[in-house]
Parts: C-alpha cells; sequence; structure tokens
C-alpha cells in the first residue's frame, strides 16, 4: 500500500464559541466559523482523515514527505516530521504533526477493519469523564462568580459526571488572575457537590511560587484531586520546589514543548506527581503511547489533555490508566450534547453513570458527514 495524495478541505460553519484576547473559548453570538479536513489516501482506496489539519504546511512540508510512502510505517514518518521541525520551528508545530499522525493512524484501522486503541492494545472499552469547564467570564449568570461555578457543578454532578474540573478567570478578563478569587470558586463548588465528587482546578498559569503554593494548600483543606500547572511551565525548578511543599498532586508538564523529553525530565526531577499529555500537545498518537509507557515505566500516573477521538483511544490502551476522560469545554449557555454539524454523531457519548463509551468502528470511528463538508466546502487542495 503507498500513499497517492493528501488533500486539505476547509469548510464553514456556525459557532457560538468565541476566543478571548488571550485564546481563551467563551459563549458568543452565532458567527461563521472554519474548519479543515486533512485526506491521507492509498493506491487501495483505503483513506485516512483527521480533522484540524493547516493547509499550507501540509502542503508545503508534509505532502512531499508521504507521497510514495508506505502509510503503515507511521514511526518512520514521525520521526521524520519531528526532525523536520528543527528547521520549521515557526510552521510545522506538534499540532500539524498530530494532524497527520491522527490521519495515518485512521487509514491504518480503516484497513484492517479495527479501532485504534484495539491495535494499539486494549485496556478498558469505556472511561470515566470529569466535567471541565470553559475559563471563568463575566457573563451574568455564566461563569461569573464562585457560586455560579457552584451552581453549574451541581448540574453536572446531576448529568452523571463522576468529577467536575474549573478552569478559572485569567486575563482579560477584569480582575483576574486573582488566587483568593479561584479559592473562593472552589470552595463554593466542594460545598455545593459535598464530599463525595472529585475536584480539580486548572488555573492561571503564571502565578508566583507564593500564590501557586498558597492556592495549593488551600485546596488541600477542600480535599481537591489535583491541581494543574499554575506556573510557567518553562520554570520546572519552580514546579520541583512547589511538588515537595504540597501533598496536592502537581499536574504537568501540559503545554511545554518537548515531547516525551520533556515529560520524562519532569519525571526524573520530581516536578510534578501526574504526568500530562495530549495528542494535539505532543504531536500524535505515536508520541503520546510513548509517554504512557514511560509514566508506567516510573509508577507515575499519566492524565490526557482534552477530549476527542484520539485521547479516547489512547485513554482505552493504556495499560497504566489515567483516571479520567476530559469532556469539554462545558458552559451553562452551550449545550455540549448537540452534535456538531461535520459529525452524524458525537466522538465522546456518556451515560448515565459518568462513562464515555469508545467507538467500535474501524479506525478512530469519527462518523464524519461528508456531505456537510462537501456542501459547506470553501478550498480544496
Amino acid at each position: 500500500m503507498k500513499i497517492i495524495d493528501v488533500q486539505t478541505v476547509n469548510f464553514r460553519y456556525e459557532s457560538r464559541v468565541v476566543r478571548d484576547t488571550e485564546g481563551h473559548a467563551h459563549p458568543g453570538e452565532p458567527h461563521q466559523a472554519t474548519q479543515t479536513l486533512l485526506r491521507i489516501i492509498t493506491d487501495e482506496g483505503v483513506e485516512g482523515q483527521a480533522l484540524g489539519a493547516h493547509p499550507g504546511v501540509i502542503h508545503a512540508i508534509v505532502k512531499p514527505l508521504l507521497l510514495g510512502e508506505d502509510p503503515y510505517y507511521r514511526e518512520r514518518i514521525w520521526q521524520t516530521l519531528k526532525e523536520r521541525q528543527r528547521l520549521h520551528l515557526g510552521t510545522l508545530s506538534d499540532r500539524v504533526l498530530a494532524s497527520v499522525d491522527l490521519a495515518l493512524w485512521d487509514l491504518a484501522g480503516k484497513a484492517l477493519g479495527q479501532p485504534v486503541y484495539k491495535l494499539l492494545g486494549a485496556y478498558r472499552d469505556e472511561v470515566p469523564a470529569y466535567a471541565s469547564t470553559m475559563c471563568g467570564d463575566d457573563l451574568e449568570g455564566g461563569l461569573d462568580t464562585p457560586e455560579a461555578y457552584a451552581a453549574f457543578a451541581l448540574q453536572c454532578k446531576e448529568r452523571g459526571y463522576p468529577a467536575f474540573k474549573l478552569h478559572t478567570w485569567q486575563p482579560p478578563i477584569p480582575g483576574a488572575p486573582d488566587v483568593r478569587h479561584d479559592v473562593a470558586a472552589c470552595a463554593a463548588v466542594r460545598d455545593a457537590v459535598g464530599p463525595e465528587m472529585d475536584l480539580m482546578i486548572d488555573p492561571y498559569h503564571y502565578y508566583s511560587r507564593e500564590e501557586a503554593l498558597y492556592l495549593g494548600r488551600e485546596l488541600e483543606k477542600l480535599d481537591y484531586l489535583w491541581i494543574e500547572e499554575p506556573m510557567a511551565e518553562h520554570s520546572t525548578s519552580s514546579y520541583v520546589w512547589l511538588a515537595q511543599q504540597l501533598t496536592i498532586p502537581v499536574v504537568g508538564p501540559e503545554t511545554a514543548e518537548g515531547k516525551m523529553y520533556t515529560r520524562a525530565e519532569w519525571i526524573v526531577r520530581g516536578a510534578s506527581d501526574i504526568s500530562r499529555g495530549g495528542v494535539s500537545d505532543v504531536g500524535g498518537i505515536t508520541p503520546l503511547i510513548k509517554i504512557a509507557h514511560l509514566c508506567e515505566s516510573f509508577g507515575v500516573k499519566m492524565e490526557v489533555h482534552g477530549g476527542g477521538a484520539a485521547n479516547l483511544h489512547v485513554l482505552c490502551a493504556m495499560g497504566m490508566p489515567g483516571l479520567y476522560y476530559e469532556r469539554g469545554l462545558l458552559h451553562p449557555f452551550l449545550d455540549y450534547e448537540e452534535i456538531s454539524p461535520w459529525l452524524d454523531e458525537p466522538v465522546d457519548p456518556m451515560d448515565t453513570d459518568g462513562c464515555v463509551h469508545i467507538s467500535q468502528r474501524p479506525g478512530l470511528g469519527v462518523a464524519i458527514n461528508q456531505d456537510y463538508i462537501e456542501a459547506h466546502a470553501i478550498a480544496t487542495s
């Protein structure tokens, strides 16, 4: 089997999610947005697909490398792209690597008639999910006060979620960041849901050492499950210092570049208690599985960052499983259960017990509505 073509399709859809000047998602007025579908096509008619590609980079750098390659040689392709990043740091991001890697895994699963998690070595078919909120806002009735977070946490508990994670206020929201405001929200949520629900926080990522320590110690009093990267991730020594001070597990790194190499350094130095990584953060399924095996070798837990089919496949293949699937981002003003227009069904259906079930269809199992994409295409290359 050989790769004979690599295509991207840009298409429009209506969205109610907007991003502030810092890049954080919030509810907003309906508007036109764009998405990209990557297609890797073989001479045997088998095709792998993934959403979120960057057309310019795909066609300038990636496509010439893929044409004529055996798509089963995912490791060699990924290693080649990783090495090419050295001279293309401004364009060939880990997100681009991820889109290519996901499409290749999707292709392999379809060719072999198996879901990806079984190709990786299946461990389970379902994963408990936590409700992961959008960042705090100043929308009345949204996530604008500690009491609003508490009310939303109760809604999520009633939906069946066994755990709830706050993304608290960040710039440019007026008054943010404010570590004491974060603590007030965390306390309100704990009071509302009681002691049996697991709670976590993903706060402002540039607190000082003193602010991060204060936050962590207050969360210990509230019996929170973990705290995620509250300081700049490039200061590894700050995380070593913080992890030594706290009993609540520190989770990280999340977005720090360096793939499995950075996670290895954090583990060896004791910079976090639980490691972290998602397919888009590290460059695909191929490196994320390496990180899962790395963590297992050191007896360190690893929590997967973000939702989506690919992250779910990795979670269902991890021999030392992460506790939860991150379902979201959620907000009182948005219906997460509403299916995206380019899909025929959700990628992470959750039952009333709070477990997400993985698709048994071949490949990544994403039910893409090809007719919708063709009808709303604005560029194909």
